[in-house]
């Protein structure tokens, strides 16, 4: 029964996060393209917001799923109500930083911090509702209200800010809001699932787990979330900083856009196994481990890089196409680039889990700041030093993010002697590169549309079935298509 309920959870986490990209796909093809500089600064801001949020958390929603399954139901409760405490004192202490912050110094983007701060806030109290959904298992209507809302709202506003019905800046303020109106819905939906008892003592939850090693738990996990952010974040925030107009901004992250589609089947996979990733390390059950390691980093390594060749093959086609050709085309070697880093991410499969829920926690902040470090370094020899333009900023998200990942899938066969590859994953790669040189080397056809049509199709169409005979990937032979 358990496994019914996490596979309909998978099912409907997935399907809604494929109709937030057909939304973001649409939108970012025909909306956004019409006004980049608007879409430049909220991009901006929310870079931001993603540095805030994980100072207000400081681990509290990766402590929530890391302690929750060792304790009493009573406490259960308590550490939920205590991570919503934190996150709140946290919130205070940040709004008066930030004020202090805002005398002292004249900072050049302070405006766009204090949009981003109810930004932070609303996503950190909701990551604390959305883990605990997880723990509950019930992560499809949150996934609902966080995937679909923004996806709605903002080209709603981009159309509001076109027809000059509202200035930008107030167009701004509605995508805030639509994360506190996230936070709302999340928020009530969990309480109700979860029939939180409200209990004044709730700090007594640290008669069970020491105190200590709570919040040296939470540190580590504050230090990993706060520096992966700012890594991924960082190409957004070091085009401000390095001259580029929010017009240019808007145009990378056109780019950017697209490319994370290609992770979407990853993050429904990821957030619903968090759980039980969590219990197969602390239960030392390796065997079973590798098993979900290696067929999971298959799967989502088969997806991401067969969605990444269709793309590949047929994205100068589709952007010729539309009316806004031509700021989409500047975008396209944006995209390709980050698309590979985003691969590579997907085919190491559950690094960060396995990591984060072991006693080698620690390890993520050594990878994080190797990842900044580099990030910074390569962004400004490739901008400064070789002048490659905004292209240099993808390159250096790109090697930087394959670095990170590498690190850690090889500092996991050091400390638990699995891998994500195998046999089959040789396999696997050689036939999605073969298939997609082939149909690349087929000469193209006249027509824009019938060119898209016809190689991506074929890219996967015979990638699928390649896959299927060759019984490369466990959960694809289990469909029994034939």
């Amino acid at each position: 029964m358990q496994n019914n309920s996490v596979t309909k959870q998978v099912f409907w986490f997935s399907l809604i996060s494929y109709l937030g990209v057909a939304i973001g796909i649409v939108s970012t093809l025909f909306i956004y393209p019409e006004n980049p500089e608007l879409l430049g600064i909220i991009r901006t801001i929310e870079s931001y917001s993603q540095i805030i949020f994980p100072i207000i958390l400081i681990g509290a929603s990766q402590a929530l799923v890391h302690f929750y399954p060792t304790l009493s139901v009573e406490n259960k409760n308590r550490l939920f109500l205590y991570s919503l405490y934190s996150v709140l004192v946290n919130s205070a202490l940040t709004v008066g930083a930030v004020l202090l912050f805002s005398v002292l110094f004249d900072f050049e983007f302070i405006q766009w911090i204090w949009m981003a701060l109810p930004l932070g806030i609303a996503i950190a109290l909701n990551e604390v509702f959305k883990r605990q959904s997880l723990n509950l298992q019930k992560i499809a209507l949150p996934s609902l209200f966080e995937k679909i809302i923004p996806k709605v709202v903002l080209p709603f506003i981009f159309v509001l800010v076109g027809m000059h019905l509202v200035p930008e800046k107030q167009g701004v303020w509605y995508f805030v809001f639509s994360y506190v109106l996230i936070l709302f819905l999340t928020g009530i939906y969990t309480l109700k699932q979860d029939r939180t008892q409200w209990d004044s003592g709730f700090k007594k939850v640290f008669q069970d787990i020491a105190k200590k090693e709570y919040f040296r738990y939470s540190l580590y996990a504050f230090t990993g979330s706060l520096g992966s952010l700012l890594a991924f974040r960082i190409d957004t925030l070091m085009l401000g900083y390095l001259g580029y107009s929010m017009e240019d901004v808007g145009i990378y992250n056109i780019g950017v856009m697209i490319a994370m589609t290609l992770i979407i089947p990853a993050t429904g996979i990821f957030a619903i196994n968090s759980p039980v990733i969590s219990e197969l390390v602390k239960g030392d059950k390796i065997k079973e481990l590798k098993v979900k390691y290696t067929e999971n980093a298959k799967l989502l390594f088969a997806i991401g890089a067969v969605l990444y060749s269709c793309v590949f093959l047929g994205i100068y086609d589709l952007f010729s196409m539309l009316p806004a050709k031509e700021n989409l085309l500047k975008s396209i070697p944006t995209l390709l680039v980050l698309g590979v880093g985003v691969v590579i991410n997907m085919g190491t499969g559950f690094n960060s889990e396995i990591i984060t829920f072991s006693k080698h926690y620690r390890f993520n902040v050594i990878a994080i700041l190797v990842m900044i470090i580099l990030n910074i370094g390569l962004n400004l020899f490739f901008v400064l030093v070789l002048d490659t333009g905004m292209i240099g900023v993808a390159y250096s998200s790109f090697i930087s993010i394959s670095v990170f990942n590498l690190l850690k899938t090889f500092y996991i066969q050091q400390k638990f002697g699995i891998l994500p590859f195998d046999k089959k994953y040789l396999q696997l790669f050689v036939v999605i590169i073969s298939v997609g040189i082939g149909v690349y080397l087929i000469p193209n056809l006249t027509s824009h549309f019938w060119n898209l049509v016809a190689k991506s199709g074929l890219c996967l169409g015979l990638n699928f079935v390649l896959i299927y005979k060759l019984k490369l990937i466990y959960q694809v032979n289990k469909l029994k298509l034939f």
